[in-house]
Parts: structure tokens; sequence; C-alpha cells
């Protein structure tokens, strides 16, 4: 198994994308990780998005995460918005283009559980049909009415139940009044970070995967 990623580059919509790439021999899927708010210190090193690539990674995924514009050597400013997922396209873009038959799964924790959702209601828009979309401890209160979410696969929400920087009971309002079927999985005694449930949260992803 391949376990190093490398370092790759991808023209961005304002400037190139900072990104690491892992490939793997026998592919069984796509995983794309967004990560969590650049402005408050998030980047792709954040260590719930390097769980998550790992866990991608054990499940035999090809994988690519990747910084947002204004964040590490990707160009441009931070928009804290569309921009963000103009960037997320963009790399979504580039990782199908290396295998274009393989599903793609989308990954997004806290800031990037909204670029995540918002990527995937705009690629199914242009006919691209998702495996799966994981929004962990996800900034719910940034999407609006026009970030469609995907409709057509299945959908799994992770939430923290202490969570100190997305207040729970959003994340649950939000799931009661979504209409289409979806997971919402509770994770007790786990702050916004995941200190010390790392495992839990492989362990939940995990089996998600390759479903």
């Amino acid at each position: 198994m391949l376990t190093r990623e490398t370092p790759v580059v991808i023209d961005g919509p304002v400037g190139q994308l900072e990104a690491l790439y892992l490939d793997s021999a026998e592919p069984r899927g796509l995983a794309l990780l967004c990560h969590p708010n650049p402005v408050q210190g998030g980047t792709m090193m954040n260590k719930v998005i390097s769980t998550l690539q790992r866990t991608a990674r054990d499940a035999g995924f090809v994988t690519l995460r990747f910084n947002y514009r204004g964040t590490g050597a990707s160009g441009g400013s931070h928009n804290m918005g569309t921009g963000e997922v103009d960037d997320a396209l963009a790399a979504a873009r580039w990782l199908r283009a290396q295998y274009p038959d393989q599903p793609l799964t989308l990954l997004g924790f806290s800031f990037g559980g909204f670029v995540a959702a918002s990527l995937g209601g705009r690629l199914e828009a242009q006919g691209v049909k998702l495996a799966r979309l994981f929004m962990v401890a996800p900034a719910v209160m940034r999407l609006r009415d026009e970030d469609a979410l995907p409709q057509t696969c299945p959908i799994t929400v992770i939430q923290p139940e202490t969570d100190e920087v997305i207040d729970p009971q959003l994340v649950y309002d939000w799931s009661k009044d979504l209409s289409r079927p979806h997971e919402l999985l509770k994770v007790a005694e786990c702050g916004h970070f995941f200190h010390g449930k790392l495992p839990e949260l492989k362990e939940l992803v995990a089996p998600r995967l390759l479903n």
C-alpha cells in the first residue's frame, strides 16, 4: 500500500492551490478532503483532516487534500464563502481527471463541512454522481438556500456532543429540518477537535466509506 502523499500544485480560480495527493495501485474510490476555517488557523494538515485522509487511505482510496486560497502556499486571499467552494471544485476536477471512472467521496471538517456540502451540490448539478458526503462537526450556519446539498448520495453527519466551536444544537436542528435522508451520528464527551476521540472518528467513517 502506498502511504506517502505527494505534493502537487493545482490551478485554482485565483491562483495555484497547494495540495497533497496519494495514489493507489488498486483504487476503490476517490476521496477529497476539505479543511477547517483558514482564518482561525485551519489548514490541510489539521489533525482531523489527517485522520480522515488516513482512514480513506487505509480503505484503498486515492486521496487529495488541499489548502484554500490564501492558506499555506495557495495563492489569493481568503473569501470565507463561495471562493473556497470554487477552490474545492478545482481540486475535485483535478482529482477526477486522474481516475475519471472512480466514484468520488467528499469529506469536510468544520468550515470544510460547509465547503464539502456546497461542492457536492454543485457537482451533482453538473451531472457528477457522488459516492458519499461526510460532514464532520460542520459549520451548518454557513449553508444558505443557494448552497444546495447533493440529493442522491448518502450523507453522514458526525457531531461531537460537547463541541465548543460549533453549537451542537445548531447541527441537531439543521439535521431535523433537513428533508432528505441522511445519518446523524453523535459522539459523546467529545469536543470540536476530537481530542482523544480520533480513533472513534476513524471507526465511524471507515465502514461507511466502503458501503
